[in-house]
């Protein structure tokens, strides 16, 4: 199982623009929140920006804002933005040679389409506010303080 990076970043991201209020990143604040590069902050987020996610500003005060509240925006949401998956079960490529694990990987290609519909559907109800919330939770449990603290991500 492979988890995706790019998912990864932009998950970590937008958290932090939602804690934000509205006040807009510049792609180098959203980099150094991940310890990345700013070009690749702007690859990542231009397919945000054009799923309606994001919005961005260029100039002196631009930078980039949630285009929505962050209860309605979804995980399945920003993953079909980004072409993603949350998690890919297997490596693309070219079909095994060994008839052995062709037999297997067939017999498995069921169960997985069956699981990603799963997570696909879970995803869907699943919001960056949500996150946001269990951040929050895990942030009180750490530091002791009571829900609804200020926290950092």
């Amino acid at each position: 199982m492979i988890r995706s990076e790019r998912l990864s970043v932009a998950l970590h991201v937008l958290l932090h623009m939602g804690e934000r209020a509205g006040q807009p990143m510049t792609s180098e604040e959203m980099a150094a929140c991940v310890g990345t590069n700013a070009v690749v902050i702007r690859r990542t987020f231009a397919g945000l920006r054009r799923a309606g996610i994001v919005t961005s500003v260029k100039g002196h005060g631009g930078g980039w804002r949630l285009a929505r509240p962050p209860a309605e925006v979804s995980i399945a949401e920003i993953q079909h933005a980004l072409g993603e998956r949350v998690v890919s079960l297997s490596p693309a490529g070219e079909p095994p040679r060994c008839l052995v694990v062709r037999a297997v990987v067939h017999a498995l290609d069921d169960a997985m389409r069956e699981a990603e519909q799963v997570l696909e559907r879970r995803l869907a109800t699943l919001t960056l506010a949500d996150l946001a919330a269990d951040v929050g939770r895990l942030h009180a449990v750490h530091h002791h303080t009571p829900p609804g603290s200020t926290h950092a991500v």
